[in-house]
């Protein structure tokens, strides 16, 4: 998407270890213009594709999860990472996360996906893959089905999507990074 990787270049900022920083205009600070761009991108993608409901992981995948839901007229559920005293009939899944290099459980309570529903996960980034994994965890548990992973950036040059091709399942990222070695962004044409 032309739009999303003009501001990556403009605004996204390399850290050492691979780490892409687009919290000015993603997931902290949030161009909603921007994000509305990739909703419709997205909804694009997916035409013809029977979904019931999107899902995601707090914190970072809601917002644009929130606004592909509201495009399909759809709801949306995303996982926690922490478990509320208040939640009943909960899933759980371990994730590791690569930015904050520990590993969280995520949980949902088992109402909000019903057996035989059509899902789609969507999310900021995808790098090694290992929230999707704990998504597709919690959708089989609870006998629903992910029709297939939206992506606003994918880290190309790591593991996650090879690995997640290899399942099946269908991927589809607005904006892929080929490099960001020497702290320099190279963008997939």
């Amino acid at each position: 998407m032309k739009q999303l990787k003009e501001r990556i270049l403009k605004d996204g900022k390399c850290l050492e270890g691979g780490i892409l920083k687009v919290d000015n205009f993603i997931n902290h600070q949030m161009d909603a213009k921007l994000m509305m761009e990739m909703a419709k991108e997205i909804v694009e993608r997916f035409k013809g594709t029977s979904i019931d409901k999107i899902v995601t992981i707090e914190a970072s995948g809601i917002a644009p999860a929130i606004m592909v839901a509201y495009l399909l007229d759809v709801p949306v559920v995303f996982a926690k990472k922490k478990v509320p005293s208040t939640m009943e009939g909960i899933l759980k899944s371990e994730v590791f996360s690569f930015t904050k290099n520990r590993t969280y459980e995520i949980c949902l309570c088992d109402s909000y996906l019903q057996k035989g529903e059509r899902c789609l996960f969507v999310d900021d980034f995808l790098a090694n893959g290992n929230a999707a994994l704990g998504m597709i965890d919690l959708a089989s548990q609870a006998g629903t089905e992910i029709v297939g992973m939206a992506f606003l950036i994918e880290k190309g040059f790591q593991a996650g999507s090879k690995m997640l091709r290899e399942k099946g399942i269908r991927i589809e990222s607005l904006a892929i990074i080929e490099s960001l070695d020497n702290c320099e962004i190279k963008l997939k044409d």
